[in-house]
């Protein structure tokens, strides 16, 4: 039953991974026996990351900067990372930014800015990496929605636009990719407790209205994610695909 977990010998990306969630997804990874690609857009933040791996007794396979929607940077460092490192075995489409305002005040340039990373930027290199998958006939794709997929809030208008396009875009992969042995799939984290959301958690107004909104009546801790995103790069989800999972304390549940 073990086995099922396991991801000994895979070689996982992680994009956004210096830090929070994608960070905690691949160092969850990596215990789970993987080889973990750190990527993001900034050296600095990679190699700090890189320290806390060491610090912990193990590093990651690799580190790759590069920005996530410019498809020029993409293409060489998939095929460097599989030159260096090896064959891209699980990709995990995590990086994202935010730029808030309301729509009506919104700049065009923030608009195009946050569909580009957050959704583009799963498109490319989400394709970078299946073309060697599909060649080999076996991969594992996981790309990070949001509970704003499907609820929405004042002022992140771009960002919820894109991870419901994160959510159709994953159906779409995964149809066009299955007949290779691709699983493609999708996990919507709800409101989770990292340094880029510690200000909003330190609102006593905004920690208030979250936790009355989770029947868990709390925010998520970043290793809430690791078992679903272990699971959907191994074994257990040989035969799950084109599906979001949201990972949200409940909240989605209840009025």
């Amino acid at each position: 039953m073990s086995n099922l977990f396991s991801l000994e010998g895979r070689v996982a990306l992680v994009t956004g991974s210096a830090q929070g969630l994608g960070f905690t997804i691949a160092k969850g990874m990596q215990e789970a026996g993987a080889r973990i690609v750190l990527s993001d857009v900034s050296a600095g933040a990679l190699e700090k990351a890189q320290s806390l791996l060491k610090a912990g007794g193990r590093e990651a396979a690799g580190t790759y900067v590069f920005d996530i929607s410019d498809e020029a940077q993409v293409v060489p460092a998939v095929e460097a990372i599989e030159r260096e490192v090896g064959p891209i075995d699980i990709l995990v489409n995590n990086a994202g930014i935010h730029k808030r305002s309301l729509l009506i005040d919104m700049p065009v340039e923030n608009w195009r800015k946050v569909i580009d990373v957050n959704l583009s930027g799963a498109f490319i290199v989400g394709r970078a990496v299946a073309r060697g998958m599909i060649a080999r006939k076996y991969g594992k794709i996981i790309n990070i929605a949001s509970i704003n997929a499907a609820m929405v809030r004042p002022n992140i208008g771009n960002y919820c636009a894109a991870k419901g396009g994160i959510v159709t875009l994953t159906k779409s992969m995964a149809t066009e990719w299955g007949p290779y042995n691709i699983n493609v799939n999708a996990i919507g984290p709800g409101y989770f407790l990292t340094d880029l959301t510690r200000p909003l958690a330190e609102d006593p107004e905004f920690d208030a209205w979250v936790k009355s909104e989770v029947p868990l009546q709390r925010w998520g801790n970043p290793t809430d994610i690791i078992g679903l995103a272990v699971m959907l790069a191994g074994p257990a989800s040989d035969y799950i695909s084109g599906q979001t999972i949201y990972i949200d304390g409940g909240w989605q549940a209840c009025l």
